[in-house]
């Protein structure tokens, strides 16, 4: 009788270390992430750090996150990392982790990566891509809307943003009369080189500034408070900085797509490739209105929305 107590007790200390990850419900074990820069004060990083918890909370499992982690070697090293850690599911929030990804799949086929706003098709690689074309135009119509000098300045990083076509045929249809000046940081992060940018554009008269960025949107956001000049927040609502100026935000809800992705891996419904997300299921909103805005220009827009999900044609289309 003893023996067979030592030999159950020895069966089923090696079961459980390899039962430690698994799950009879869920497909998706556990889960990471990795940054290019810091979260902290990064309105990107933060969304999709938001994300993250979002997935933690749904499934009750672990998660792991590791910032600053671009270089090739790097993401090689915290990929490994997460393995040993029981991550299935992982997660690059930014579109240079592509190729890294699929190179990767041939170590660890039992992975499921995730990345943003590629174009790469891999059955193991996911890019998950903001349709940001419309979230621009309805951002430039309230631009045109409260400028009163007619010049808008745009801060972007680079000319293949989508948004910035739509944000200018929005000002174009909302106020022909307005002029659409467009500066580029070449980097998601860079204040500096944005607040350059931001100098320039107060200087020639500007009064309405959109900064469609990371990490400097925060701080264009709350000098064009202190110069009195209004601005629109960009992927997350930024009115809280700046109420009196914040005109809207135009907001991804990165935090939701993730975890939108999250459940369709744990039902093996993830299958790679590309997918777009779009205002349609409120993927993308526009935040608060200020309370400058006129009422009946806050009910036009707010239908065109409304319309746009219902059709896919936008205001200039009609």
């Amino acid at each position: 009788m003893k023996k067979q107590l030592i030999l159950t007790i020895i069966i089923m200390i090696m079961i459980l270390p390899g039962c430690s990850y698994v799950s009879d419900d869920n497909n998706l074990q556990n889960a990471g992430m990795l940054f290019e820069s810091e979260i902290a004060g990064n309105a990107w990083n933060e969304k999709g750090y938001e994300g993250l918890l979002a997935i933690e909370q749904e499934f009750n499992i672990d998660v792991f996150y590791k910032e600053n982690t671009s270089k090739e070697n790097d993401v090689i090293q915290a990929v490994d990392e997460f393995v040993q850690e029981g991550v299935n599911l992982i997660i690059g929030h930014g579109n240079s982790y592509g190729h890294h990804f699929v190179d990767l799949t041939k170590t660890y086929p039992e992975v499921q990566f995730i990345y943003m706003n590629g174009d790469l098709y891999n059955p193991k690689v996911t890019s998950l891509n903001f349709d940001s074309h419309a979230m621009g135009f309805f951002g430039g119509m309230v631009a045109g809307e409260m400028t009163e000098t007619d010049e808008i300045g745009v801060i972007a990083v680079f000319s293949w943003q989508a948004e910035l076509e739509g944000f200018y045929e929005g000002v174009k249809y909302q106020n022909p009369k307005a002029e659409v000046h467009i500066d580029f940081v070449n980097d998601w992060d860079d204040k500096e080189q944005a607040m350059i940018i931001y100098n320039e554009f107060v200087a020639a008269g500007t009064d309405v500034i959109v900064p469609v960025g990371n990490a400097y949107s925060k701080a264009v956001i709350e000098a064009a408070a202190k110069d009195d000049i209004y601005s629109i927040g960009y992927v997350a609502d930024q009115h809280e900085l700046a109420p009196e100026h914040v005109l809207t935000s135009m907001i991804q809800h990165v935090e939701a797509v993730y975890l939108n992705a999250a459940e369709d891996f744990n039902e093996e419904a993830l299958m790679g490739g590309i997918r777009s997300y779009d205002f349609h299921d409120d993927y993308i909103t526009l935040g608060m209105f200020n309370e400058k805005i006129n009422s009946n220009f806050e009910k036009k827009i707010t239908e065109a929305i409304e319309e746009y999900k219902k059709t896919n044609l936008l205001p200039i289309e009609n």
